[in-house]
């Protein structure tokens, strides 16, 4: 975008801005956070949404994030291009998916799209997409990978993947492709074979596919986020968006699993083989709304999107209105805070991380630009008790801001390593960060 054409926008946006009350926070963070979060009232819709994101200045030298009491965090791997998502190899290695926003010029249309655009650049992303996944090996064991090699280029803003025997599949952001592996391989023996076409197009709102493979091996999961905020594009565009796939791995024909998910980015298996999804919801509602959510997903269940959100509330923008498939939403499992654009999640499965972070799951809070008050920007944990989430998050990883707002790094995606530790995919920072138990802790572990 051209000088000018940046400062005419940031003069509207300074002008929105004095003109236009602040949406301000009523409630504490907290309030968004659990299994029954504080829904205030809608605010009236605004001119332009409130966009307060923190700036990138990415990590300098020896900089890291702030674990939480009993962990320690160091840098497993750094100048990686904008990693975004983490797969953990049968034998250690670990996949990362350097990628970033898709070209889709019909979702910066407008003021508001090209502010929109504008602020993401500003905030790290959309700077072209190194469109491949690297494999990063630490083979003797010392919590850093010394080796890096691209294991599959070609790709298309490449996000979820999954392994099922000796095939690897990715999801990139308008199809879904599968390539040969086997244990040791530092580069895919063949090229990438597309097995289906997945929702994308010109507008392709929310770009990231999400993926998971069934314990059994017979189904594939994707996540597709919806081509709008809250369907101001017409539910025409809402095609097979805001769902989640269900993939047969062998032919590529695919089902609609469940649906009304806003922007399911998250796709991971609990311990007993129920899927679960960690969800982006709307913006442009106020501070205190909508919160984003994890939630178990079953066949057929529907989440509200557009009509409604965390369960049955209606969303007064959209008509017109679906009160027969409203009655049907389903309520969520467990808030994640409003626009704290909860990303990444995996199950502690595995982990050798002190007890407290034993039997639950991680999530991985990219950061708030919908909001007066920054919120997210870290890893959180949330403990299960029979299958659901309970209690209160705690941090795990902090510190992604600096002391004058900006983002040092954005946490993605989380996972857990071989050998039992955190992997955290940090996009602004281009690193990826391995948080294990304290010295301390490890002792009395």
């Amino acid at each position: 975008m051209h000088t000018s054409a940046i400062a005419l926008l940031s003069a509207a946006v300074m002008l929105v801005a004095a003109t236009e009350p602040r949406a301000a926070s009523a409630l504490p963070e907290s309030a968004g956070y659990g299994p029954h979060p504080t829904l205030p009232e809608p605010q009236k819709k605004k001119l332009l949404p409130t966009m307060k994101i923190a700036p990138a200045e990415p990590w300098r030298d020896d900089e890291k994030p702030q674990p939480a009491e009993g962990l320690q965090v160091n840098v497993f791997a750094r100048d990686l291009a904008h990693p975004r998502n983490l797969f953990v190899l049968p034998n250690g290695d670990v996949l990362v998916a350097e990628t970033d926003t898709p070209d889709k010029p019909d979702d910066y249309k407008g003021i508001k799209g090209k502010i929109t655009q504008h602020t993401q650049k500003e905030a790290g992303a959309g700077h072209g997409s190194a469109n491949r996944l690297t494999l990063l090996r630490d083979a003797d064991s010392d919590g850093v990978a010394e080796t890096k090699s691209i294991f599959l280029q070609g790709l298309n803003s490449p996000y979820g993947m999954a392994l099922i025997g000796d095939t690897l599949y990715v999801a990139n952001t308008d199809s879904l492709v599968k390539v040969q592996y086997h244990d040791g391989d530092t580069q895919a023996s063949t090229p990438a074979q597309k097995l289906a076409d997945l929702p994308g197009g010109t507008i392709n709102h929310h770009w990231t596919k999400s993926l998971v493979a069934s314990r059994d091996g017979k189904h594939l999961y994707v996540g597709v986020g919806s081509n709008s905020n809250a369907g101001e594009n017409g539910i025409d565009k809402e095609k097979d968006r805001a769902d989640i796939l269900e993939v047969d791995p062998t032919s590529g024909k695919w089902r609609v699993y469940a649906s009304g998910l806003r922007n399911p980015a998250g796709l991971a298996l609990n311990t007993d083989g129920t899927l679960w999804t960690s969800v982006n919801e709307r913006d442009d509602l106020g501070d205190d709304l909508v919160p984003d959510y994890m939630t178990s997903v079953h066949a057929g269940d529907f989440f509200g999107f557009p009509y409604s959100y965390y369960g049955a509330h209606l969303d007064p923008r959209v008509q017109p209105q679906n009160p027969q498939l409203v009655a049907s939403a389903r309520r969520p499992d467990y808030a994640l805070g409003a626009h704290t654009a909860c990303l990444g999640l995996t199950f502690s499965d595995g982990n050798q991380l002190p007890a407290r972070f034993h039997g639950g799951a991680f999530v991985g809070q990219h950061g708030s630009w919908n909001r007066s008050q920054p919120v997210g920007y870290r890893v959180i944990f949330v403990k299960f008790e029979e299958g659901k989430p309970v209690g209160e998050p705690q941090e795990v990883l902090g510190g992604f801001r600096d002391a004058q707002g900006n983002a040092r790094g954005r946490p993605v995606g989380v996972a857990i390593d071989k050998r039992g530790a955190l992997l955290v995919a940090d996009d602004v920072g281009g690193r990826v960060w391995r948080v294990t138990a304290a010295a301390a802790a490890a002792n009395a572990h």
